[in-house]
């Protein structure tokens, strides 16, 4: 069992900053060492798309629009998944969930949404002008 809590969303200003945080817990054999962890989001009326993605080797990859102004990361030993969220704008505004994935000797891609087996329940952020 997989279960993850996200925490930090909030209301700012349009150039402001947050850290979201995802809590995870597990009752599985595997470390969380080995789970490949991502930030989705999505909007009111607009698809889920993936933000960014970090792997069991701190590999990370990011949406192009995020790029230079989120940064995703990890605590292994507090089970812990960050994103730090700068210069942010009305478009970023959305529920922000969090997954994970077990590991996947194919390695797909981060940003694929499809191969994420666990969610969280996500912490809305509003960005206003």
């Amino acid at each position: 069992q997989v279960d993850l809590a996200e925490s930090g969303g909030g209301s700012v200003q349009s150039g402001g900053s947050l850290t979201l945080s995802c809590s995870v817990s597990l009752t599985t054999l595997y470390s969380f060492r080995s789970y490949t962890l991502g930030w989705f989001r999505q909007a009111p009326g607009k698809e889920r798309e993936a933000v960014a993605g970090i792997d069991d080797f701190d590999s990370t990859t990011y949406l192009d629009s995020v790029k230079g102004r989120f940064t995703i990361s990890r605590d292994n030993d507090k089970k812990t998944l960050y994103l730090q969220m700068t210069i942010l704008k009305p478009e970023d505004a959305g529920m922000y969930i969090c997954a994970a994935r077990r590991f996947n000797v194919d390695r797909p891609g981060l940003l694929q949404g499809s191969t994420y087996q666990y969610w969280g329940h996500g912490t809305q952020v509003t960005v206003s002008t």
